[in-house]
């Protein structure tokens, strides 16, 4: 039996043309054109992927760099470890305080940079944040010098791409600096509060003036009321004594002197017509004093050596006391201001008055009178070793009326004059506590009348 010719296509070429029912030629034409065509649209795709990886590198490149940068430029140190505590990543603040290179603090263990009483303590903080806790400590690293400065850190976890806790992140500052930011703010708060208080005190003691001017202006016809009756009841109270004192008057009234007791009654007429007279002045004093508020047009001034004035004012005041202090000057030589003695004195003598009172139930008084100069100013500063004043008497110790004092022994006007004399030199006057305790004055005065003539210029 004959056996048949099996035929086999050589190649991918023959196989194409026999199921395509081609001649060779026209198989080969159409596949390499449908090769080619392929080969295009892959070089495409290529070219299209080129493009965006280019793009994509781009801006992945500038994101490292703005992370870069901006690490670099925190202040605040920055330390990135593995679970381990080993190093992976630092800026250049910890590069500074340690004082070595990136490459030789990468892959080393952050103990090693560490004083070794801290070790322990930041692998266990390390430990705490891997496992998810936000944790503080206090730390010192190796500088170049020693020990570092104590630096406040924070812990707190690292996460990879898919959210496991892989390490922990390290940040912190000096404690120093942390200190020194709270102290300005507490500064700037304090600074604030003694603005704000000596705005409403301001406001108070304007609408205070207005309304204590209007009152001392209504006050003083009666006062003159009383004066003149009080002369001419004087000058009466002398006729009468003059006429029953004639003797044949005294003869033929005798029984009725007796019964209108009026030996006694003329007796007693010079005290009474005195007391009255006293009370009249004090009630005019009180009321020149209470117009000061209105500030009226200073008179002239003159040149004041505070030194000799304050001495003047210690020595008016300790012949009025019954207690004895001691009172110490700490004065700068030829400090000289353009003011009216008269008034800078009675300012003084208030303040030091006040300081004897103070230190009445003290063991061993003392008074501090210290006068300098500053810029523009000449500063007047009167302390004492008293209990000091709390916050309520801080507030309204300027006020008019206010006194701490018993009944009879103050009218709780002699601070709001002094407050008001120094206002009308263009100056400040303000009181705190000490800290070693008792109360200081501070009186600040221009050294030139430049200021206070532009008050009497515009009329207080």
């Amino acid at each position: 039996m004959r056996k048949s010719k099996i035929y086999r296509p050589t190649n991918m070429i023959d196989l194409l043309s026999e199921s395509a029912g081609l001649p060779d030629d026209a198989q080969t034409e159409n596949m390499w054109l449908e090769v080619i065509h392929k080969v295009d649209e892959v070089y495409s795709d290529l070219i299209r992927y080129e493009s965006d990886l280019e793009i994509k590198n781009a801006e992945l490149e500038e994101a490292q760099q703005f992370i870069s940068s901006v690490i670099a430029s925190v202040s605040d140190i920055l330390v990135v470890c593995d679970e381990k505590g080993r190093i992976l990543q630092v800026n250049p603040a910890f590069q500074r305080i340690t004082g070595l290179s990136k490459m030789d603090l990468l892959g080393a263990s952050l103990a090693d940079f560490l004083v070794e009483d801290d070790r322990a303590s930041a692998l266990q903080k390390i430990a705490e944040g891997v496992a998810g806790k936000v944790t503080e400590c206090e730390l010192r690293f190796l500088a170049a010098g020693g020990a570092s400065d104590l630096m406040a850190i924070n812990c707190s976890a690292r996460f990879d791409h898919p959210g496991r806790r892989v390490g922990a992140v390290l940040t912190g500052r000096p404690i120093g600096e942390l200190k020194r930011a709270y102290e300005a703010l507490h500064r700037a708060h304090r600074e604030l509060q003694q603005a704000q208080r000596k705005l409403v005190e301001q406001e108070k003691m304007a609408s205070l003036g207005r309304l204590v001017a209007g009152v001392a202006h209504e006050l003083n016809n009666p006062i003159s009321f009383i004066y003149g009756n009080i002369h001419t009841l004087d000058k009466y109270r002398g006729a009468l004594a003059e006429y029953f004192e004639n003797s044949s008057v005294k003869a033929q009234n005798e029984e009725l002197r007796r019964r209108y007791r009026i030996d006694a009654i003329l007796a007693d007429l010079p005290s009474l017509i005195e007391g009255t007279m006293d009370g009249a002045v004090r009630i005019s004093d009180i009321v020149r004093n209470l117009r000061r508020l209105s500030f009226s047009r200073p008179a002239e001034t003159q040149r004041v050596d505070l030194e000799r004035i304050a001495r003047t004012a210690a020595n008016w005041a300790a012949r009025s006391k019954k207690t004895r202090a001691e009172i110490v000057f700490d004065c700068e030589e030829s400090v000289v201001v353009d003011a009216h003695e008269g008034q800078v004195h009675q300012v003084l003598v208030n303040l030091i008055d006040n300081a004897f009172d103070a230190t009445r139930d003290v063991a061993t008084p003392r008074i501090r009178v210290a006068i300098r100069k500053t810029s523009a100013h000449a500063e007047i500063v009167v302390e004492d070793n008293g209990r000091g004043m709390s916050d309520v008497v801080l507030d309204k110790v300027f006020e008019p009326f206010f006194t701490t004092k018993v009944v009879g022994e103050g009218t709780g006007l002699g601070l709001w004059i002094s407050y008001s004399i120094v206002k009308e030199h263009g100056g400040s006057i303000v009181v705190a506590n000490q800290p070693s305790g008792g109360a200081m004055f501070t009186v600040q005065l221009p050294m030139n009348s430049a200021q206070l003539h532009s008050r009497a210029d515009q009329g207080g």
